[in-house]
């Protein structure tokens, strides 16, 4: 099969926003290369290591690749996409000098060449990542997480990942009932699993997304454990058109914790319906964060009666950590 590869040079401050531009219109998947300057600074404190090739990419830019199927009128998809890219600058996300091109790829040449950079890669002081395809012998006190993304987003690789990996380490003691928004590959309701959660609703919009996580689930021995669905953020917990809220969900309102690594504008959107989700004492770790709409968050979150517990830094990336504060 043919497919049209939509190539766009941008900054890395800019490429969440318009991956996910390329998701919304479409795109069979989506790929991120960022500069492999050996200048650029890299969290090696858990013994991480980078096989990522050195490319002439400037530093601080990206060149973020859409899949669309061959019927797809190229010219009129960039049309509908340059305003959006435009418009992130009214939000203080500068995309730089963006150029626009098009060719034509077979699947394979995309599906799978991204494959060989993608190493087993330890994420936290518990936690391993391990591609499906590669060979590992893990440490006694090691907890693995197979993954084959697909065309999902999700490796661990990137920081707001591992963030989220991290700070779950940190708070799950064990037994939690976890609700995870936006779960792409399923890495961080799996994380959760291995981490000693009880059980974990994973939420994403995407069909791609949804059938990913499931399969990845599969991998990992936890379908008892953790539940896949669509939906739209925390729409599933709403009540239906007689009342009802679904009985069958994997876990049991109001949840121990709820994790969402999305983009800053999504996490504003739910930030009460999170709040309504949570115990009192729950913890919501919200990732995703980037430097310029720290503040944003941060307002968000406590308008919606949460307290700020800690926030987490990677590159220029946060995750907060907020609590739900005990009833009186």
């Amino acid at each position: 099969m043919k497919w049209y590869e939509l190539t766009i040079s941008t900054t890395e401050e800019a490429q969440e926003m318009i991956s996910n531009f390329l998701h919304e219109m479409g795109a069979g998947g989506v790929s991120i290369e960022e500069s492999g300057t050996l200048n650029k600074p890299r969290d090696t404190s858990l013994g991480q290591w980078y096989e990522l090739p050195l490319n002439d990419i400037p530093e601080g830019q990206a060149i973020i690749k859409g899949y669309f199927t061959e019927e797809t009128n190229t010219d009129v998809l960039i049309d509908a996409l340059k305003p959006r890219v435009e418009e992130l600058r009214e939000f203080d996300i500068d995309p730089g000098a963006v150029t626009y091109s098009a060719a034509v790829v077979d699947d394979e040449d995309w599906a799978t060449a991204w494959k060989q950079y993608f190493k087993p890669i330890r994420v936290s002081d518990t936690l391993t990542i391990k591609p499906t395809w590669e060979k590992y012998e893990a440490a006694p006190n090691e907890r693995i997480i197979e993954l084959d993304p697909g065309m999902a987003f999700g490796t661990g690789t990137h920081p707001t990942t591992a963030l989220c990996l991290q700070t779950l380490e940190s708070v799950i003691r064990g037994g939690e009932e976890v609700i995870d928004v936006g779960t792409g590959s399923g890495i961080l309701a799996i994380g959760a699993c291995r981490l000693g959660a009880k059980s974990v609703l994973a939420l994403d919009l995407d069909p791609i997304a949804v059938s990913s996580a499931t399969e990845n689930v599969k991998l990992n021995e936890l379908s008892g454990e953790v539940e896949v669905r669509l939906s739209d953020l925390l729409g599933v917990l709403k009540e239906d058109t007689t009342g009802e809220i679904d009985k069958a969900l994997a876990v049991t309102l109001p949840v121990d914790l709820v994790v969402a690594n999305i983009l800053a504008e999504i996490i504003l959107l739910f930030v009460g319906d999170v709040y309504a989700a949570l115990k009192p004492n729950g913890i919501y770790i919200a990732s995703g964060v980037y430097k310029n709409k720290e503040t944003d968050v941060e307002e968000g979150l406590v308008r919606s009666g949460f307290e700020i517990v800690e926030k987490r830094r990677d590159e220029e990336w946060i995750a907060f950590v907020a609590r739900k504060p005990q009833v009186v």
